[in-house]
């Protein structure tokens, strides 16, 4: 069965969740990332988005998801389209993925950014990489030097990160530096050791 010893990493644009992904890999923690594989299967199907969404959004054979991106936050049928097209593949790799990690009785990581908004992962923990809003929208303007409003309709297409972080199992705080950032990831993978000590070879 998959999805047994997966634990959902999520977060909200630009509260961290690629660094925490990078450092609790460096702690041992395997991590299945939802948005690698997103825009593999997006790039494969680079001919359905030519046809759908016009061939201005191809550079060569690989989307050009800045461009796309732009239309999708701001054409919700758009959004929803391609949202169906491409969330049952994702959801079959990620599948896929997850009955291998299952197989060695230890807990792993899936990188769903959409994990609550979506529902559709049946994942019973979760961790959340949290910035309070206001810190999230600065960061996300320096990152990607948009305007302050593009920025926060980017930030509110997602579920706020009160919320989500109201709904966590574990919260890992990123409103501070990096040497902060690297403690709190440490401590929990400290949790998860007591949780689930080391399968006996």
């Amino acid at each position: 069965m998959a999805f047994e010893y997966a634990i959902a990493l999520t977060g909200g644009i630009a509260t961290g969740k690629s660094t925490v992904a990078s450092l609790l890999g460096l702690n041992g923690l395997r991590i299945i990332d939802a948005d690698t594989i997103a825009h593999r299967i997006l790039d494969e199907n680079s001919g359905w988005i030519a046809e759908h969404f016009g061939s201005e959004f191809l550079n060569g054979s690989k989307v050009n998801r800045p461009e796309l991106g732009k239309k999708i936050f701001s054409d919700p049928e758009a959004k929803k389209e391609l949202e169906h097209f491409l969330h049952p593949k994702i959801r079959a790799a990620i599948e896929e993925q997850s009955e291998k990690q299952d197989r060695l009785k230890y807990p792993y990581l899936i990188d769903i950014p959409l994990f609550f908004e979506t529902s559709s992962y049946p994942i019973k923990n979760s961790v959340v990489v949290y910035t309070p809003k206001v810190l999230q929208l600065e960061r996300f303007m320096k990152r990607n030097g948009f305007s302050e409003e593009e920025s926060l309709r980017r930030i509110e297409s997602q579920m706020d990160i009160e919320e989500k972080k109201a709904r966590a199992t574990w919260v890992i705080d990123n409103s501070s530096n990096l040497k902060h950032l690297q403690r709190e990831c440490e401590q929990f993978v400290e949790n998860i050791k007591v949780l689930y000590p080391a399968p006996k070879v």
